[in-house]
């Protein structure tokens, strides 16, 4: 049966100013972005009167942008590797075994999730700061202090997320496994695993998305030589000038990564945000 002409000219309306909505931010980015810095800052033009490419150039001289990308990477890059193995074991403990305290446990880690990230703030910057002054062990200020920042929030999500894709996976293929002379470990590597890819993927984007911008907690626990991309977009603003092209230039360059990886993996991250779900 056809729909109704009015449902159909309405959905038609209605896509039309959401995808409005969607891409007239980032038309305005990225033409601010080829505008010299005099034109950014005076009235604005839907059309630009002139393009450069000079403020893809500046990005990386104005503010050190490389060292930045590197701190990310490394600190997003970490955060994620650690937050998926140990998710991985966790999820299967869960999944797989009955012990005491397992529901305790599930509330727990899904509990975490209702506090907002600001009540952790202090906590933790008295922690590390008392870890480094008891033990000379320097978590403040550091990379190592930020990824384990960042896996206090991804974990608990991770970890839930992909219980829920574990039970979704046979327990007949573990017992064959075990069967054929498997043990649980190699049961898990050989056999879970492989079939969970698709919720690992989805828990790794999460993982790197979280951490890759991240902007609160990177600002406070991070100084001059561990400074993120997140954190570090700040200083294209002075006291004498904002370098508007500049920051939307290096807001793009940014987010490139982010986007790369969700469209190669959008196939696994949709898979893996859904299996779960359904048993």
């Amino acid at each position: 049966m056809a729909a109704p002409r009015s449902f159909t000219w309405s959905r038609r309306i209605f896509l039309t100013l959401l995808t409005g909505f969607v891409l007239v931010p980032v038309y305005v980015m990225v033409s601010s972005s080829l505008k010299p810095l005099a034109d950014v800052t005076d009235k604005f033009r839907w059309l630009p009167s002139g393009l450069t490419v000079r403020p893809y150039i500046d990005i990386w001289s104005t503010v050190p942008l490389a060292k930045y990308f590197v701190n990310s990477l490394i600190v997003a890059g970490a955060a994620t590797v650690c937050s998926v193995v140990i998710a991985v074991f966790a999820a299967y403990a869960v999944s797989r075994y009955e012990f005491r305290g397992k529901r305790v446990f599930t509330v727990t880690v899904l509990s975490t999730q209702m506090f907002p990230g600001i009540l952790f703030l202090l906590p933790l910057f008295l922690i590390y700061v008392n870890i480094g002054n008891a033990t000379g062990i320097a978590l403040f200020g550091s990379r190592g202090g930020l990824i384990l920042t960042y896996l206090t929030f991804s974990l608990p999500f991770s970890i839930w997320m992909l219980i829920g894709y574990f039970d979704s996976v046979p327990r007949d293929l573990d017992e064959a496994a075990l069967v054929d002379g498997c043990g649980p470990l190699k049961a898990l590597f050989r056999i879970v695993v492989p079939a969970a890819i698709p919720g690992i993927v989805a828990v790794a984007v999460y993982a790197f998305m979280t951490a890759w911008g991240e902007v609160l907690f990177a600002s406070v626990m991070t100084n001059d030589t561990t400074r993120t991309l997140a954190v570090g977009l700040q200083g294209y603003s002075t006291l004498n000038d904002v370098y508007w092209n500049q920051i939307m230039a290096a807001s793009l360059v940014v987010s490139v990564p982010v986007v790369a990886g969700f469209l190669l993996l959008q196939r696994y991250l949709v898979a893996g945000l859904t299996a779960g779900a359904v048993k």
